[in-house]
């Protein structure tokens, strides 16, 4: 058994101990040890896991540990990993049993989260730490870089290159060949039919930036 701890006490750190746990049922290769969260009192118990502690606790830690960094937002996503400086933790791929993906030429980061119902067609890369959610879908040739993540059901059609950070909302849509910049959010439901900049917040059908960030 392999020990595994989840960064984010949260929504979505449930649904990640519930695809490990998924994960497990198809070969048990997984121990949950619990959670860790600044944000959260240690010992309080969620989803019949407690919390251990924070960044400084998994800094401290003298032993092996596998770690999932399940928090949405991408640049606190960064930000809380860039503290992270302890040599005995490992950061896994975990990918859901339901996954559809190519034999050939698809390639996911360290940390990448690829939850049920996900499709990856071939040739496709993936960065460090991407979280893709629900029932997404990324086609032929697609590049995504670290750090982003993809709410439920966004589809990624082929050839599209996505910076780092990108945050795409739920039912948003990217057609094929584009870019996206980095640091980019696109909201909820949007179709982005043109390249986008990077540090901008994109709505709208089509997608257009209406407002640009650091």
């Amino acid at each position: 058994m392999n020990k595994i701890a989840i960064f984010g006490a949260g929504g979505f750190g449930r649904e990640v101990a519930m695809l490990i746990e998924q994960i497990n049922q198809k070969q048990h290769f997984w121990d949950i040890v619990g959670f860790y969260d600044d944000g959260v009192s240690v010992g309080k118990e969620l989803y019949g896991y407690k919390v251990l502690g924070g960044i400084q606790q998994l800094n401290d830690l003298q032993e092996e540990l596998s770690v999932v960094f399940a928090l949405g937002e991408p640049k606190t996503k960064k930000k809380v990993i860039s503290k992270i400086h302890n040599s005995k933790l490992r950061f896994p791929t975990l990918i859901h049993p339901s996954v559809l993906m190519g034999d050939k030429d698809v390639a996911i980061g360290e940390g990448s989260i690829i939850t049920a119902g996900n499709i990856l067609t071939v040739n496709i890369n993936i960065g460090s730490h991407v979280i893709l959610n629900l029932s997404c879908t990324v086609g032929h040739d697609t590049n995504i870089a670290d750090y982003c993540s993809f709410m439920p059901s966004v589809n990624i059609s082929g050839e599209v290159e996505i910076g780092e950070c990108v945050y795409v909302g739920t039912g948003a849509k990217i057609i094929n060949q584009l870019e996206i910049g980095a640091n980019t959010i696109v909201g909820a439901g949007a179709v982005v039919a043109k390249t986008l900049p990077a540090n901008c917040t994109a709505v709208g059908i089509p997608a257009k930036p209406i407002k640009f960030h650091e």
